[in-house]
């Protein structure tokens, strides 16, 4: 048997993600803070760390941004720790060894972050839609 009810507050829509610029403004600054970061505690010789704490950065503004500010996150985080992270300082260059493998990373974070926060956002705007009890 259906039962009939009236949505009580209506529908809310799932949160309108930020601005690709905003999300490609807050990636460079804020790998360029944690990059900085972490070279005056002294871990940036680890790049794996600073690679991880990257990815952690880009999984979060995927959160709040769209699918398609994803690839210029991941390059712009890369872009920093390749220049102030790795020898030779001050330089962007290229290992065929590593580079790929890093851009990969970073790019998988952040779409799993983006995935994560739209799926978020859905569920929690299919939640808000409640029932409205009165008979019809």
């Amino acid at each position: 048997m259906v039962e009939w009810r009236r949505i009580g507050r209506g529908v809310r829509q799932v949160p309108e993600p930020w601005a690709t610029p905003l999300i490609w403004t807050a990636a460079y600054l804020g790998a360029f803070a944690l990059v900085a970061l972490l070279d005056v505690l002294g871990f940036l010789d680890r790049t794996g760390l600073a690679l991880l704490v990257l990815m952690l950065l880009a999984a979060l503004l995927g959160i709040r941004g769209r699918f398609i500010a994803a690839p210029g996150t991941a390059l712009l985080c890369w872009t920093c720790l390749n220049v102030l992270g790795t020898e030779p300082a001050g330089e962007l260059s290229w290992a065929g060894h590593r580079d790929p493998g890093w851009m990969a990373c970073l790019l998988a974070a952040a779409v799993v972050g983006t995935v994560a926060g739209r799926v978020l956002h859905a569920r929690a705007a299919y939640h808000r839609v409640t029932p409205f009890d009165e008979p019809v």
